[in-house]
């Protein structure tokens, strides 16, 4: 794998300890390959992490991603986890929002044993099931053979976040504005309609 360029808002990026327990905890990524034409395509999948992979998976029926996959396995992989949208200045640009996220470089093999499709499923529900639901038959899935199981083995991952500020730094109890010079239109039309006092008199 070829290098990749370091992440360029290094004050933001995560630790690997926090990205991998990012990935374990996170609810759903986005899976983007590549097409034969050169167009990307990306589709957002629920997933498990089994030994430091991430495995997904989707219908069995020969579809864009599948044919993706076997053409080129290079992948990648997206979560982020968004929280609240604040404001740092007085402008409307003044505007972020708090995240975590990460992106992962890898590729992706199609798992076909029965008993690794079955060990997924198992760790799949264990992760998304809701323990509130009626009782069914733990650990049976009759439907195996109708699914595609794709395990993607990370080659390199990244993350990075921004924490939500406490109310005190944020805007208006403090102006962080990346435009500290600059003045609205009203500002500056009712500054240029204001005479300059500090001028010396012309003698008559």
């Amino acid at each position: 794998m070829s290098d990749f360029p370091p992440v360029r808002r290094a004050d933001k990026e995560m630790p690997q300890e926090a990205a991998r327990e990012l990935l374990a905890n996170g609810f759903c990524g986005r899976l983007g390959t590549c097409g034969a034409d050169g167009w990307p395509y990306v589709v957002p999948l629920l997933y498990v992490v089994l030994e430091g992979e991430i495995w997904m998976h989707n219908t069995r029926a020969a579809g864009h991603l599948r044919a993706n996959i076997e053409r080129d396995p290079r992948a990648c992989f997206e979560l982020d986890e968004p929280g609240a949208i604040f404001p740092y200045g007085r402008f409307e640009c003044d505007t972020s929002i708090a995240y975590r996220s990460l992106v992962a470089f890898g590729r992706v093999r199609i798992v076909a044993e029965p008993s690794a499709k079955q060990a997924f499923f198992e760790a799949f529900m264990s992760k998304y099931a809701d323990p509130a639901w009626p009782q069914r038959a733990p650990g049976f899935f009759p439907r195996l053979d109708a699914v595609t199981v794709y395990a993607f083995a990370i080659e390199r991952m990244s993350g990075k976040s921004t924490p939500l500020p406490p109310l005190q730094q944020r805007w208006p109890a403090l102006d962080r504005t990346k435009s500290p010079q600059a003045q609205t239109p009203s500002a500056a039309a009712e500054r240029s309609a204001t005479p300059d006092t500090t001028a010396p008199r012309r003698r008559e």
